[in-house]
C-alpha cells in the first residue's frame, strides 16, 4: 500500500476544516476541496498555526463538477478520500427538502460511481449521521434499523444504502462513520456551543427550542478526527463505526454549563421556543466496535473542551461579530 495521500471533501465545513488541520499536525499532505472560496480565517483551524504537513485548497462542488473532481483525482492519485461535503441542516431541510437530496442522494450516488473505477484508491471515508436512525433508546450499535423523521435524514440514510450497494456489488473501498454531536473550536456560530457561548458574551437573548430537554453526547472534533484517522487507515471494508463518547447531557443541562462558566444567569440570557417540527429526542451511540477493533477512546471532557471553545471566541471576539450566526442555505 502507497503512503497514504489525502483529499477531503467538504473541507469549508467545521468538520472538514478540523479533520485537514489534524492531518497537517499529523504530517500528511492534503489537498482540500470545497464547494466555496475558504472562509475567514476564524473558521479554518488549519490556518492558526505552522503545521508539518502541506495543505492545498481547490474549489470543487460535487453537484456540479464530479467530472473535474475525477479528474484531479486520476492525476494525483489519492489513495484515501474522505468525504465530509453534505447538505446537513434538519430544521432548513424542510423547507427545500429537493435541495438535501440532490446533494445527500443523487451527487452522491454519483460520486460513489466515481470512485469504484480508481484502482489506486485505497478507502473512502463516508461521513454520514446518527441521524438516520431518529430518536433511539438506549446505546445503539452500527446495525440499528434506519428510522429517519426528517428529510435531512431522510437523504443520509438513502446515500448511506447506496454506499452500501456500492461496497458489496463492486467492492469499493469504503468505511462510513456516524460521530455524535461535533462540537471544537472554529464550530459556526449557529450551532448550540458557540452559539450559546457568543450570546452570553454579547448579551444577546439564546432560543432554546423545546425548553432544551432533548439529550445528546458532545463529543470534541479532535477526539472525532483522532477516530476518522484510524477509520481510513484500519477501518474493515464495508465497516460503520459509530464515534461517541458517554457522557450524557441534556441541552438545557448544557446551556446552563456554558453559563456557568461565563459567569451568566440561565433566566437572564435565554428565551423558550417551541420544539422544532421532527426533531429527534434523542440518540446515543454506542462506540464499542471503534474502541475495541481500532483501539480509540475520547479523550477531551465536556468541561475541557467547553474551555477550548470560550478560548476560541475570546481569541476572535473582534471579528465573530461580522460573521454568519444563522445558516445561510446555498442549493
Amino acid at each position: 500500500m502507497a503512503d497514504p495521500k489525502f483529499l477531503v471533501l467538504g473541507s469549508n465545513s467545521f468538520s472538514g476544516a478540523s479533520f485537514v488541520d489534524y492531518l497537517a499536525e499529523q504530517g500528511y499532505d492534503v489537498m482540500a476541496t470545497s464547494r466555496s472560496a475558504e472562509p475567514h480565517e476564524a473558521m479554518l483551524p488549519y490556518k492558526w498555526q505552522k503545521r508539518p504537513g502541506t495543505i492545498r485548497f481547490q474549489k470543487v462542488d460535487i453537484n456540479h463538477d464530479l467530472e473535474g473532481l475525477g479528474q484531479l483525482m486520476r492525476d494525483e492519485k489519492f489513495t484515501h478520500v474522505v468525504n465530509f461535503a453534505a447538505q446537513s441542516m434538519v430544521g432548513q431541510s424542510w423547507d427545500q427538502p429537493d435541495d438535501w437530496m440532490m446533494t445527500n442522494v443523487v451527487s452522491t450516488v454519483r460520486l460513489h460511481v466515481l470512485l469504484r473505477d480508481l484502482d489506486f484508491l485505497d478507502r473512502y471515508v463516508h461521513v454520514t449521521t446518527p441521524e438516520a436512525y431518529g430518536s433511539t433508546d438506549g446505546w445503539v450499535r452500527e446495525d440499528t434499523p434506519f428510522n429517519p423523521s426528517t428529510p435531512y435524514a431522510v437523504s443520509r440514510a438513502a446515500g448511506d444504502m447506496s454506499l452500501k450497494t456500492f461496497v458489496d456489488t463492486y467492492d469499493l473501498p469504503a468505511v462510513s462513520t456516524r460521530a455524535a454531536n461535533v462540537y471544537g473550536p472554529g464550530q459556526q456560530l449557529y450551532r448550540i456551543i458557540p452559539r450559546a457561548i457568543y450570546a452570553a458574551m454579547t448579551g444577546d437573548k439564546l432560543r432554546l427550542d423545546g425548553g432544551g430537554k432533548s439529550v445528546r453526547v458532545f463529543i470534541h472534533m479532535r477526539d472525532v478526527s483522532d477516530a476518522t484517522l484510524k477509520i481510513a487507515l484500519k477501518g474493515g471494508q464495508g465497516e460503520c463505526y459509530h464515534i461517541s463518547g458517554y457522557e450524557l447531557v441534556s441541552i438545557r443541562e448544557l446551556v446552563e454549563l456554558i453559563l456557568k462558566r461565563l459567569g451568566k444567569s440561565f433566566d437572564e440570557c435565554v428565551e423558550i421556543a417551541p420544539e422544532r417540527p421532527g426533531k429527534d429526542t434523542a440518540y446515543t451511540l454506542d462506540s464499542f466496535k471503534l474502541r475495541t477493533e481500532l483501539g480509540w477512546r475520547d479523550e477531551i471532557s465536556l468541561e475541557r473542551g467547553i474551555d477550548d471553545v470560550v478560548s476560541w471566541a475570546e481569541r476572535w471576539e473582534k471579528n465573530l461579530g461580522d460573521l454568519p450566526s444563522t445558516y445561510v442555505h446555498k442549493p
